[in-house]
C-alpha cells in the first residue's frame, strides 16, 4: 500500500508550532506533499526540516516569505526535479518531483489569482505552461513504465460540488468558467483523474479549505482546491480518500485540511 497525503500548511513555521509536528509524529504517509510553505530550509525548526524517518525536499520560493513546496517520502527517491522547465515559474517555489518505485509524485501550488489583477494573468499563464508539462509528463512516464501523482493545491474548483456557495462564486478567480474548463480538460481529455471524486461521485465536497473569516468551518462552508491528479493506471489502484478534517475550529494549524488517498501498490 502507498499512502500520500498532500496539505497546504499556510506557512510551515507558524504550522509547526499550531499542531502539524504532532501530526507529522502520527501520520501513517508514505509521502506528503506540502504547500505554502513560505521558509528558507534553513529558516525551519530541525523537528519539520528533516524530521527522523523521513527524506525531505524543499522547494522555496526566491521570493522570500512566499509560496514553497516541499515532499517527505520515507523512501530515498530515486530523482529529484525542482520546477517543470519554466524560465518564469521554475524559482517561484510552486512545483517539485520526486520518483519512487514505479511511479512519479508531485507536489503543486497553482498561484492563487485575483480577477482584473497581474495575479490572475499570472495564474493564467503558469495553467498554459503546466498543462503542456503534464501532457509531457504522462506520455514521458508511459514510455517508462511509471505511473503518475501530482498533488496539492490547484486553486480551483472544478465543479460545483466542490464548494459550498458557487452561485456567488462564478465571477471570482478559483471558479472561473476558463479555470473550471482548463482543469476539466486535465482531469478529462489528458488522461488525469481526479482520485477523491472517483471515490466519492456523488457528494458534496468533500471540502479542504475554509477560510479563518467568519463561520465558514463550523458551517462547512468550504472549497475542494486540494487534489490528487493520478495516471488512470495508478487511480484505479485508489482504495479510499479522506480529508482529515479537524474536530473544531481551535485545533486546526492551516486553513486547509490535509486530504490522503491510500493505493494498492
Amino acid at each position: 500500500m502507498l499512502t500520500v497525503t498532500t496539505v497546504n500548511v499556510n506557512g510551515l513555521r507558524a504550522a509547526a508550532k499550531k499542531g502539524f509536528v504532532e501530526w507529522l509524529a502520527d501520520t501513517s504517509a508514505d509521502v506528503l506533499c506540502l504547500q505554502e510553505v513560505r521558509a528558507e530550509p534553513q529558516q525551519l525548526p530541525d523537528e519539520v526540516r528533516e524530521p527522523d524517518g523521513w527524506h525531505v525536499v524543499h522547494a522555496p520560493a526566491a521570493a522570500k516569505g512566499r509560496a514553497g513546496v516541499s515532499l517527505y517520502t520515507r523512501r530515498k527517491p530515486e530523482r529529484v526535479q525542482n520546477g517543470f522547465g519554466s524560465s518564469e515559474f521554475d524559482a517561484s517555489g510552486r512545483y517539485v518531483e520526486v520518483d519512487l518505485p514505479g511511479v512519479t509524485v508531485a507536489s503543486l501550488y497553482l498561484p492563487s489569482g485575483e480577477v482584473g489583477t497581474e495575479r490572475q494573468d499570472e495564474k493564467i499563464r503558469f495553467m498554459g505552461e503546466f498543462r503542456a508539462y503534464l501532457k509531457a509528463l504522462k506520455e514521458r512516464s508511459a514510455a517508462d513504465g511509471r505511473e503518475v501523482l501530482v498533488c496539492g493545491d490547484w486553486n480551483i474548483a472544478h465543479r460545483e460540488a466542490d464548494l459550498k456557495n458557487w452561485k456567488s462564486n462564478r465571477k471570482n478567480s478559483g471558479f472561473l468558467p476558463e479555470e473550471r474548463e482548463w482543469l476539466g480538460q486535465i482531469l478529462g481529455e489528458d488522461g488525469y483523474v481526479d482520485v477523491v471524486r472517483a471515490l466519492h461521485p456523488d457528494v458534496e465536497g468533500p471540502y479542504s479549505w475554509w477560510s479563518y473569516r467568519g463561520k465558514a468551518f463550523d458551517n462547512d462552508s468550504g472549497w475542494r482546491i486540494d487534489y490528487h491528479a493520478a495516471t488512470p493506471g495508478l487511480a484505479g489502484r485508489a482504495v479510499k480518500a479522506f480529508v482529515e478534517r479537524a474536530a473544531s475550529y481551535d485545533q486546526r494549524w492551516s486553513d486547509h485540511a490535509p486530504v490522503t488517498a491510500v493505493y494498492e501498490m
